[in-house]
């Protein structure tokens, strides 16, 4: 009998924060342990900091490392969220920063997206493979419940010359070079409202992991298609992402205290639930091995 996320599961679970470009920590975070582990999929981009904030338990990663060393074809997504379920995360956050491919979405501004559309290449996008098959919802690919929880808190908490959208379409694009202008306004043709390089492969593999994912996306400056895009400097998305950076304190520390009070259930912390399609028994041994961080529930424990 298969059995899911709820009651005191929940209540003892952490909460993950993956900062992207600027964010390479996590202010007022309590009794802090730094955490080296190794996954089935090689090392995450870093040491997972482990701490409290406003009482719940907060679990750290910088995305591209503390040195921003890591591509994000670079980044070892698998090893990230692996590692982050591994230390009991069920509700992720990632913090990123993003082009604007809006008018209304000027730079500062925090977008709290809904949608995806992919344009990567060189990403591993599943966790399954090797004789195990599953096929996760992700008609929704940021959990509706923690977003609006997230979006909430950034509403209550972002500092003065900053403004918050709820909603909208993330183009997750290769990189590392940004869009050409061809690319830039074929995007906005589709309805994109913002672009990123690494929040889709990110909410694909969490949703296998079973753990709710939201964005908090920070604008930085226009993507190319806009007129004014060649006055923008280097130092101008510098002092952008470091303000960015700086307004998410206050969001963070909203947010856990609603967590203090409440643990959400989200649809995502049972997605494998009817998406295991390949018997157990007929799951080659390694693979099961590598899996039964997200499988047991469903499957039972594979001795080691």
């Amino acid at each position: 009998m298969s059995q899911t996320a709820s009651g005191p599961e929940l209540d003892s679970a952490r909460v993950g924060v993956i900062g992207g470009s600027g964010l390479y920590s996590i202010n007022n975070l309590e009794s802090v342990e730094e955490v080296h582990t190794d996954t089935p999929y090689g090392k995450p981009s870093d040491a997972l900091r482990v701490g409290s904030l406003h009482g719940v338990e907060v679990v750290f990663l910088a995305r591209h490392g503390r040195q921003h060393h890591l591509l994000p074809s670079e980044v070892p997504y698998q090893a990230n969220i692996w590692a982050m379920r591994s230390l009991g995360v069920r509700w992720l956050i990632s913090v990123s920063a993003v082009g604007s491919l809006r008018e209304h979405l000027r730079p500062r501004d925090m977008v709290v997206p809904h949608q995806f559309i992919d344009r990567t290449r060189q990403r591993p996008q599943s966790f399954f493979g090797d004789g195990c098959v599953a096929h996760v919802s992700l008609a929704d690919p940021f959990c509706p419940i923690l977003s609006e929880w997230l979006a909430t808190s950034a509403s209550t908490a972002m500092p003065v010359g900053h403004h918050l959208h709820r909603g909208g379409t993330y183009l997750c694009m290769e990189g590392p070079a940004f869009s050409t202008r061809a690319e830039s306004e074929l995007y906005r043709s589709w309805g994109c409202d913002v672009i990123g390089m690494t929040n889709h492969t990110e909410a694909r593999l969490a949703r296998e992991a079973e753990i709710a994912y939201a964005s908090l996306s920070m604008v930085t400056d226009f993507d190319c298609w806009h007129d004014d895009h060649d006055a923008v400097t280097v130092d101008m998305v510098v002092d952008n992402l470091k303000a960015n950076a700086t307004a998410t304190g206050p969001i963070l520390e909203r947010l856990m205290d609603s967590f203090s009070k409440q643990r959400p259930e989200s649809a995502a912390h049972r997605a494998l639930e009817h998406a295991l399609m390949t018997a157990p028994d007929a799951v080659p041994a390694a693979t099961r091995q590598r899996l039964d961080l997200f499988t047991s529930p469903y499957w039972g424990s594979v001795e080691p």
